[in-house]
């Protein structure tokens, strides 16, 4: 497989010129794209930038209309912006806050109730380990912790913040959300910033602009073609930071999310990462990043983040029993292992 990879690398290098960007937060995928140039059949390519999200959002747009590509791409990043005033946590007025605040919502925006209900789909496909509940360990983990990355944490603190933990205790319905026990809340992190992906691209495609690519972090839609007849080229790149590209992969009419280990830890030791197994608070087994395609960004999304917390036998045959999706997990040493699908997923 690793001599696939490098063949192909090597191919696409050779046919479209080396120029990747490293994106931000997660781990990321480096992207090759052009600037804005004529393609043929009077198109070109349009791209637009904003730091949205917590981190940078790009759009490009292939359309035979600058002023067409320009409108369609400002009402795209509209929603983008709309939706994450939903997802925010952060903002005390968002809609989720208020459910974290008071455990209980009864006016509940239809895209937050989609995506919970989303995420308690994944929760049960991947037995617990995707768990939108996990807030209370994640903020359990940043409160004890000092300046100097020392992690200050009690048996008492940590069966506290678990025995918080449990998709099984919301009740989720269009009229109604609510926690089961109090002091319970909701991270969507692993889940929202790919539905929001997904809206943008589909206001895109309803606006004429059917050939398009977003990228929001490790987070990448792709649609139609990047110019005739050709697909969209993305380089997954680790988290190692030393130029190693374990995988090119081709995207049409699909998505990548990549979740990995970076600077993300709680404490100096690393036993404590931002992206904690739900049921002992500790970092992932993963020493790897876990890129995962799939037909959308919600789904790759969900579906990296729930492998990345397991170890690499089950996040294989956890990503095998999915449809329409594979993996790529890319270890330090340079050892990469794929699930059944990868290949024909990526377009090889």
């Amino acid at each position: 497989m690793d001599n696939a990879v490098n063949r192909s690398f090597a191919k696409t290098l050779g046919a479209i010129g080396f120029g990747a960007a490293t994106l931000a937060h997660p781990l990321g995928a480096a992207m090759l794209l052009a600037d804005t140039l004529r393609i043929g059949d009077r198109k070109r390519k349009y791209r637009a930038n904003r730091f949205i999200m917590g981190t940078k959002v790009t759009i490009v747009a292939l359309h035979s209309s600058r002023d067409a590509a320009d409108a369609a791409i400002a009402l795209a990043f509209n929603e983008i912006e709309r939706l994450a005033a939903i997802f925010d946590r952060h903002n005390s007025d968002t809609p989720i806050s208020h459910l974290n605040e008071t455990g209980k919502l009864t006016d509940v925006p239809p895209e937050l109730f989609e995506v919970m209900e989303k995420a308690q789909s994944f929760y049960h496909r991947s037995n617990g380990t995707f768990d939108a509940t996990v807030l209370p360990v994640l903020d359990m983990l940043k409160s004890n912790t000092d300046s100097k990355g020392s992690l200050m944490l009690s048996h008492s603190d940590l069966d506290d913040a678990l025995a918080l933990v449990g998709s099984e205790l919301v009740e989720v319905s269009a009229s109604k959300i609510s926690f089961g026990k109090s002091s319970m809340s909701v991270t969507l992190d692993g889940i929202g910033r790919g539905f929001i992906v997904d809206r943008a691209s589909d206001i895109l495609a309803a606006q004429g602009v059917e050939n398009h690519l977003i990228s929001a972090g490790g987070d990448i839609r792709a649609r139609g073609e990047s110019a005739p007849g050709q697909p969209w080229v993305v380089v997954i790149k680790t988290h190692s930071g030393k130029g190693a590209y374990p995988a090119v992969i081709q995207l049409k009419d699909s998505a990548v999310s990549t979740s990995g280990k970076m600077e993300f830890y709680f404490d100096v030791e690393r036993s404590h990462y931002h992206v904690p197994i739900p049921s002992t608070s500790a970092a992932p087994y993963q020493e790897s990043s876990v890129s995962v395609v799939a037909s959308t960004v919600m789904e790759a999304d969900a579906l990296s983040t729930a492998a990345f917390a397991m170890d690499a036998k089950d996040a294989l045959q956890f990503i095998n029993l999915q449809k329409n999706s594979g993996c790529l997990i890319s270890s330090p040493s340079g050892l990469n292992v794929c699930s059944h699908d990868w290949e024909y997923m990526i377009g090889n």
